[in-house]
Parts: structure tokens; sequence; C-alpha cells
């Protein structure tokens, strides 16, 4: 039965026996099973970020206009009666995928709601959706379609904010006023019951979520985090979930900056805040035990939603080069693309998704199911490791001899991952010295593996 036909009698009856299942408590979720919980997701290393919704016909940010509006820009009536017009008639979910796959990502995460409280699926609990558009019908449901056929794992963003709900915030007044939510009011645990039956639905009509992408914003603990973090588990034990909602989660999320250093569990990196970086020491390399899974996210340009003024797009080499630079400290990359108001994922896009796929089909190895390489904190290159090989990532290529300290197993031997040309090498207990060719293969980045004993 797909998820939009789902009917509303038969999931109200799954919503009521999921509530009356018994808590899992954290506890119970061992660290063999916590391995295998994140093991996909510490190999994929790369994913695709989607925030797309009626915002997109007026080149604005998701929701922002409305929570922090700026003088001549959109009025909260005029971004409300954006979904009026919204039809992306040339909405592909395949092609969506697929690009996702040239692009060499592993998984995806989609904006079912942002804090607008717009949904971009068929809830059951809102007039506020998709299904209520001109477009008419449940993109999210034809996104997982299309997931499910390529096998590409997918993950739902979901806004705790939500603008438009009564429960949330005093709707009479504008968003301006209370956008950050008024859980003082009596209306506050309605709220949080609406909460739970969208998460519901999310969890039992759209097939396995891989993972659940929180984005709580301030003051994070008035969601009664572990309540939902509860459900989840209970209704999809494998989901994961970031760190959004005031509890810890499975991974944290540093957004648009990457860490300066390999995150551990004693350092908060979440969010826009970099000052926290200065607790983290950029030449170290942690236990495994004290190492702390997260996930860089970042945009092309410099907005999440589509913005056809926005031409400030990063290079490929720069979008490579942070992919390499996330992975040689043992996270993910999750890059933003904003589908346009017809559906399409405009050129600027698609042609630096197209040229880091190409790179990785060389170097791929060197990125997925890896972990953090054993040196750190040297200008001009990055090093990833996987089993017994060590891939040393050359950023600026040297005109002398390569030189590595930090590596303690011995070299059985080298060569670069682009034509498997073997190269000379001295080990010593100072450290290792490699002959390179006079020129770099790959202007962004040359990989070299290291095979050792």
């Amino acid at each position: 039965m797909s998820a939009c036909n789902y009917p509303r009698r038969q999931f109200l009856q799954l919503a009521l026996a999921a509530s009356a299942l018994p808590l899992l408590p954290t506890a119970a979720f061992g660290s063999i099973f916590e391995d295998e919980r994140t093991a996909w997701y510490r190999n994929a290393k790369f994913g695709m970020f989607i925030h797309w919704g009626p915002y997109s016909l007026a080149s604005v940010e998701a929701s922002w206009p409305i929570m922090r509006p700026k003088p001549g820009g959109i009025t909260e009536a005029e971004y409300r009666a954006l979904p009026q017009r919204f039809n992306p008639t040339r909405f592909d979910p395949q092609a969506l995928v697929d690009l996702a796959r040239t692009a060499g990502q592993e998984y995806m995460v989609f904006t079912t709601k942002h804090h607008d409280g717009f949904c971009m699926f068929d809830s059951a609990y809102t007039d506020h959706k998709i299904t209520n558009t001109p477009y008419g019908k449940d993109i999210l449901a034809e996104l997982v379609a299309a997931a499910k056929h390529s096998n590409m794992p997918l993950g739902f963003y979901y806004s705790p904010p939500d603008l438009y709900h009564p429960g949330f915030r005093d709707t009479s007044k504008l968003a301006s006023v209370n956008w950050e939510g008024q859980p003082e009011r009596p209306e506050w645990p309605l709220y949080l019951d609406y909460m739970q039956l969208q998460l519901t639905e999310l969890l039992t009509r759209y097939g396995p979520a891989a993972l659940i992408w929180f984005d709580g914003l301030n003051d994070q603990k008035k969601y009664d985090g572990q309540r939902f973090l509860n459900l989840i588990h209970r209704l999809q034990p494998r989901t994961l979930v970031n760190d959004r909602i005031g509890v810890p989660g499975d991974f944290q999320t540093p957004e648009q900056f990457i860490p300066n250093a390999i995150p551990t569990r004693n350092v908060d990196i979440s969010g826009i805040d970099r000052t926290v970086e200065k607790q983290l020491k950029p030449n170290a390399v942690p236990l495994p035990e004290d190492f702390q899974l997260w996930e860089t996210c970042m945009t092309i340009n410099d907005t999440w939603a589509y913005n056809k003024n926005d031409h400030n797009y990063k290079s490929s080499e720069f979008l490579i080069r942070s992919l390499v630079e996330v992975a040689s400290r043992g996270g993910n990359f999750l890059l933003n693309v904003g589908p346009q108001p017809d559906g399409v994922i405009q050129p600027e896009f698609q042609q630096r998704l197209r040229a880091i796929g190409d790179w990785l089909a060389i170097n791929g190895e060197s990125i997925y199911g890896t972990t953090y390489g054993p040196v750190q904190g040297m200008n001009g290159l990055r090093t990833t490791a996987k089993g017994s090989t060590i891939f040393v990532h050359v950023l600026d290529w040297p005109t002398a001899p390569l030189e590595l300290g930090g590596i303690d197993p011995k070299i059985l031997s080298a060569h670069l991952i682009a034509n498997g040309q073997p190269l000379k090498f001295r080990q010593t207990d100072a450290g290792v010295q490699i002959d390179l060719p006079p020129h770099a293969l790959d202007t962004n980045v040359s990989v070299i593996a290291l095979r050792t004993l």
C-alpha cells in the first residue's frame, strides 16, 4: 500500500498501538548494537541534504524571513500565501536520487517539515501540507519510493519548531514576536502530542527511516527530547537521531564549518558556534572509544533554499577538499541542495555534484568506509585509514619528497590511487619519505595508498 493512500483509520490504529508499547530505555542499546546501527552511516561518509518547500518560489530562505524579517523583504502574509501556487510539475524523484548516486552520495536527508510548519508529506494532522497545494501529491512518498527502488538510505529532517501550530505559539501574533515557542502556555503539551503524532506518521507510513534530523534551534530541552528518542527507538530501533532536540543523539551536527580537529565525546561541536573548537586538539588522534560521531552540513552557495539571486557558489575543488577534510577527521559530509520551484536541481549544483562524483569514482576507496587517519594537523595533506591501509590526501603537491611523521606500522608498499603507479619510499624511526612524480595527477586532491603490516 502506498504511503499517499494510507487509510487514516488504519494509521490511527497504528499510532494507538505504538503509544501502548513499553518505552525502551537508552541503556537497552548496548555497544555492539550501537556499532551495528551506526556502521552504514560511518561507512557512507557523503550525503545529500535537501531543503525544499513553497519558499523556493520567492527565492528566500526557509522560514527565517518571517522569523527575522528584513525591511523591504517578504511579509509574513506573502510568505504564508506561497503554498497556494506551489506546483513543482517537473519534480522527478528518481532523477534526484540518481543525481545523488552520480555525486557519490550514499544517503539523503529530506526536509519533511521546516520551522514554518509546512509539511512536505501528507500529514493527517494539519492542512498546511503539500497535498493542499496545486501539486496535490505527497512529495515525500514519491521520494521514498524512488529511494527504495535505488536502495538509497533516506532520512527525514523534522523541525520541532512550528510557527503554524497554535500550540507552539500564539499565532494571532506575528511569528517574529514568538518564533522560539511558548512552552509556558497551557497549549504546549498539546503541541508535543502533535509532534508525536507526526513523527509516528513518518516512522510508520514511509518505510525505514535511515535517520531523524531534528533542528531544535534555541532552548532545545523544552521539547522533552527523551520522549521522542524513546518513540523513535521503539518504532524503528535502527533509525539514527542527531543531537538537536535537547538530548545527546547518535551524532553531532556542526553547521557550515568543519571542526579543526577530530571531535571527541567531551566537546559539543553542534550548531554554528565555532568557539568550542578551542577545546579540540588539532594534532591529537583520539582512542576509538573517545571519538564522537559527527556530520558537517554545508550549502553549495550561501543559502539552504533555492535562491536565484545567490551566485556565490563554492568551487568543485573546495567541495572535494571539504569532503576530504571531513573524512580525515572521521566525520560525514552532508551537502545541501535547494531544488528550484519546479522541482529541478539548478545546473550550477548539478555540475559541482558530478565533479565530486567523478573524483570519488577514482578515489572513493580513500573515503568510503574509512576513519580518521594517524597524521593530523599537517599542512598540505590529510590522512584517512581503513584496515591496514593509510590514505594520504595530498592537497599541496611538494617539489621535494613527501615527508610524514606519526606512522608507526611498517609500510609494505605505496602507490598512487589514480593510476596505480608504485612509489619509492624510505621508512625510519623519524618518519616516512615518499618520492613523488613532478606533478600532481589531480589538481583537486591526489591520493597515495600506503599498505602497512
